[in-house]
């Protein structure tokens, strides 16, 4: 069976994430849209940490991900964006990501920006998956 290939560098420092990814031909790509904090009323929680609204964010994408027949061993790429200036904020949402990814150590880019779409929102997941062609 086709699967993603997580590739890590030995001469690259050692990182919690791999450099990079190898996807076999033959298999779908699904580009999710970005994966916000989102509740049930299409709102982000009010008062919620970095790290949960990045939890939220990550339930949200598994969600979505099962919508095309995925999980999150399925994705090939992130980008993390997280709405601080602050190291410390962005650290803090990474490693809630990480603990959910598991040994999927996906690649992934962790970025600060200035702001992100809804009311009170700090995280957004995007993410790009892969699937062997008609597996759903």
């Amino acid at each position: 069976m086709k699967k993603i290939s997580l590739i890590h560098s030995p001469v690259l420092p050692a990182v919690d994430y791999a450099y990079a990814s190898h996807v076999p031909s033959g298999m779908d790509f699904y580009f999710m849209a970005g994966a916000c904090p989102l509740d049930q009323k299409g709102t982000v929680p009010e008062g919620i940490s970095y790290k949960e609204q990045a939890r939220l964010c990550v339930e949200n994408l598994k969600a979505a991900l099962q919508e095309c027949g995925a999980e999150l061993k399925d994705v090939a790429y992130t980008r993390v964006l997280v709405a601080s200036s602050d190291q410390a904020d962005l650290v803090a949402a990474w490693q809630a990501i990480r603990e959910e990814f598991d040994s999927h150590d996906t690649p992934s880019t962790l970025s600060g920006v200035t702001v992100l779409g809804y009311r009170g929102q700090l995280v957004e997941i995007e993410a790009v998956a892969a699937l062997p062609q008609n597996s759903k």
